[in-house]
């Protein structure tokens, strides 16, 4: 139902961690991330090229999608209920959600996102951080992964003011819907192997910052 729903410009939220169903979203405006828009701010690029993190792929997509459940300030709420984090843990065993981690220097969870895989579409879901600036690497990490698989969307759900800062713009959802059946046609890889470290392995923090500075 997930991918159906994801496939037709739809995707589910929860009122409350504790409410007992979902209702289905259909902005009609979206938000969306041109991946050759990506703006790379440069204490972002300051701190990738300082190797402050170390990034794998779906090595803790279950602490991953806890820490998007987390109270943080400002929002004392999470819509991830009990029907939202097993669904997404179901489609993660099926090879269809994926997380993205950034790790310390001691192994410590940083931060991380989370996303549904379809076609060459990427829908970004929820990101956490527990070390600054945690989130943003591991969004520039995302970016820099899905251009190196073919993809051509990376679907926000909404513009925010935070995600406008890396170049995110909002269509109307006819455009979208377009970009949607384009993207749905042929399929990306999300483990495509850049340095030979692993495909479940990050790219280095100079890595991110060479190949996003070609078009940033």
């Amino acid at each position: 139902m997930l991918l159906r729903a994801y496939a037709s410009g739809i995707f589910p939220m929860a009122e409350r961690a504790d409410s007992s169903d979902v209702f289905w979203v259909e902005p009609r405006r979206r938000g969306i991330l041109p991946l050759d828009g990506f703006h790379l701010p440069r204490s972002l690029a300051k701190v990738l090229k300082q190797q402050r993190f170390r990034f794998t792929v779906d090595q803790a997509f279950g602490d991953v999608l806890a820490g998007c459940a987390e109270p943080v300030p400002g929002r004392s709420e999470t819509w991830i209920n009990p029907l939202i984090h097993d669904a997404y843990l179901a489609l993660h065993e099926r090879g269809q959600a994926h997380s993205v981690e950034a790790w310390t220097a001691d192994g410590e969870l940083a931060g991380g996102l989370y996303g549904v895989r379809l076609g060459r579409a990427f829908f970004g879901e929820s990101m956490f951080t527990r070390v600054r600036d945690a989130s943003k690497a591991c969004l520039a990490a995302l970016v820099v992964r899905l251009r190196l698989g073919g993809f051509v969307l990376l679907d926000t759900q909404f513009l925010t003011e935070h995600l406008a800062g890396f170049g995110a713009i909002e269509i109307p959802a006819k455009d979208y819907r377009a970009r949607l059946a384009a993207a749905l046609v042929g399929s990306g890889d999300f483990f495509v192997d850049d340095e030979g470290l692993g495909p479940k392995a990050g790219p280095s923090g100079n890595r991110i910052v060479q190949l996003l500075s070609q078009t940033s």
